[in-house]
C-alpha cells in the first residue's frame, strides 16, 4: 500500500510516499538537490528543506532517517 502526504508534496514539489512491509513501514521523497536534513521526536519526523520546515506523523516504533542522493527517508520498524 502506497498513500501520499499532500501538504508536504506540495511543499517539495514531489511526493511524500508511504510503503508498507511486514516488518517495517517506510517514507521516502525525491527532494532534488535541496539543502534536507530530518529528525525524529518521540511520533514525528521534523524535516528542514532549504530552511523551511514540516512535520510528519509516525506510526508508533523505531524509526531511522536518511537524505541520500536527494532522497529523503524514514523507516519505522514495527
Amino acid at each position: 500500500m502506497t498513500t501520499e502526504s499532500p501538504q508536504f508534496a506540495e511543499r517539495i514539489d514531489g511526493q511524500l510516499r508511504r510503503y508498507e512491509y511486514d516488518d517495517a513501514i517506510t517514507y521516502a521523497a525525491d527532494v532534488g538537490p535541496r539543502e534536507a536534513s530530518v529528525d525524529v521526536v518521540g511520533e514525528t519526523a521534523i524535516v528542514v528543506l532549504d530552511g523551511e520546515q514540516f512535520e510528519i506523523e509516525l506510526p508508533t516504533g523505531d524509526a531511522t532517517t536518511a537524505v541520500t542522493n536527494g532522497v529523503l527517508t524514514i523507516e519505522v520498524e514495527r
